[in-house]
């Protein structure tokens, strides 16, 4: 059993289980109907997304000292009590089930759910 770290609107993997989306909006021209058979998410999840703030920021992050700069922010939004508690949820439940979650984002590396990945993993979430 294990999280699996994906893109939004790519094809399912076998074996992946629920898609949560861990993004702010959800994606745009898609009926909620078909969030899922589109490949986007089953669940949306916004609470471990970015601020709003932070997606821009994230989004202008063109050098290494900007990402680090973002990521940083992040953690210290990941760090609210509700955000914890998710965590710590999806890091207990990846001990008994496969599910993935994701963010639209092409690059993996400048993308929250590389932090986010990263988060799961020190909470002590199994990662595939």
């Amino acid at each position: 059993m294990a999280i699996r770290v994906v893109r939004l609107g790519s094809p399912r993997a076998r074996g992946e289980g629920l898609r949560l989306g861990t993004v702010r909006r959800p994606p745009r021209g898609v009926p909620k109907a078909a969030h899922a058979s589109r490949g986007f998410y089953d669940v949306w999840l916004p609470d471990l997304a970015p601020s709003e703030g932070l997606v821009k920021q994230a989004l202008h992050a063109t050098d290494d000292r900007a990402w680090r700069s973002f990521a940083k922010r992040y953690r210290s939004e990941m760090k609210r009590p509700e955000a914890t508690r998710l965590l710590t949820l999806l890091a207990a439940l990846s001990h008994s089930t496969d599910f993935s979650i994701g963010c639209y984002c092409a690059e993996e590396a400048r993308c929250h759910r590389s932090v986010l990945r990263a988060l799961l993993r020190e909470h002590g979430a199994t990662l595939s």
